[in-house]
Order: C-alpha cells, then structure tokens, then sequence
C-alpha cells in the first residue's frame, strides 16, 4: 500500500489509522465545523465507521480514495481532515475537501492543507484537474481557495440536502499547469 506524507511548514499530511477517530470527531462531531459542510455533526459511532471504510479503501486496488490526517508539524497534534477521491467519470481527476478544528481557524491552516492537498494530487498522483466545492456562505473556504490559487467555476444549483433544505455548491478547480507554475517548496 502506497503511504501518504507530505509536509508544510508547520503541518504534516498522513494517512488516517484507526486511532485517528478522536481527531475526526473534534471536527466531523462539531456543530461549528460542519456547519458549511455536507452533513450535520456525526456521533462518534459514526465517525467511527468514516474511519474504519477509509482506512480499508487505503488497501483497495487501485486505490480511488485518500483519506488524510492534518497534523501540526511541532505539538504533532492532528488538527484536520483532508480527502482526495478520484472521479471515475473524468480522466487524471478529482474531488477534494478538507476541514479543520474550530479552534485552529484564523492562523493559515487552511491555505497550506489545500497547498499540501493539490501537490499530492497534482505531484504525487499525477492529476490533471482537482476541484472541490463548497457552501456559498463559507465566505473562509473561498479566501483559502483563491489564496491557494484555484479558479471559481460556478454554482452547482441545489446540489446539498442538508437540515431539509437544499443548498447551492461553488466548485472552485485547479488545473495541472496552474499548479505547476505556483507550486510551494513542501516535502
């Protein structure tokens, strides 16, 4: 099984284990961190079960799906989520999203785990397109999007059945050669 580890300045990106589910559940249980994401907050059963299916899809061959740890470089504290799924229906491409723990909003975080994202994608798997979407009033998730370079596409009309109501995508891409030319220092 390929192994997953890329690194930032202050943050390391790693495959998910099972002892991962404390870290998950400070984000996928919290009211505030998913509130802009697909799904209400998720008990710990359920993240739980999250974990367990993506750390088996990390043995699947091929593998079409990368669940990744986000953790600070210095406290090796895990700090966030990030996925990249590959999309059946698109040559050399994929979807991404990625989250982060309420208490570490604010200090960069987001920017260099969607950088430390596309360059896996992009480097390592050899992409061609990523692109990722997210709720019109994550007003955060759009900064961190262009600060990283990525391109606002559109909206994807009532694409999101949360809470009994249906909510809008924007899909923000990036493209192998953008990512070429702009690409950080990361190990």
């Amino acid at each position: 099984m390929y192994q997953v580890k890329r690194s930032s300045a202050r943050l390391i990106l790693r495959e998910i284990t099972v002892e991962d589910v404390d870290a998950v559940f400070a984000i996928y249980g919290s009211q505030e961190a998913t509130e802009h994401l697909s799904f209400e907050p998720r008990t710990r059963a359920q993240v739980g079960e999250i974990v367990a299916r993506s750390v088996a899809s990390a043995a699947a061959e091929p593998r079409t799906e990368y669940a990744l740890i986000v953790v600070e470089r210095s406290t090796e504290d895990p700090v966030g989520f990030g996925r990249v799924a590959l999309d059946p229906h698109q040559q050399r491409g994929a979807t991404f999203g990625f989250a982060l723990r309420p208490d570490v909003w604010g200090v960069g975080y987001g920017l260099e785990t969607v950088q430390l994202l596309l360059g896996f994608g992009f480097d390592e798997l050899g992409l061609h397109r990523i692109w990722g979407a997210r709720s019109p009033l994550n007003v955060a998730s759009a900064r961190t999007m262009a600060a990283a370079g990525m391109t606002e596409e559109g909206t994807i009309r009532e694409h999101i059945l949360k809470a009994g109501q249906w909510r809008d995508s924007v899909v923000h891409s990036m493209l192998d050669s953008e990512w070429a030319t702009i690409a950080p220092v990361s190990s």
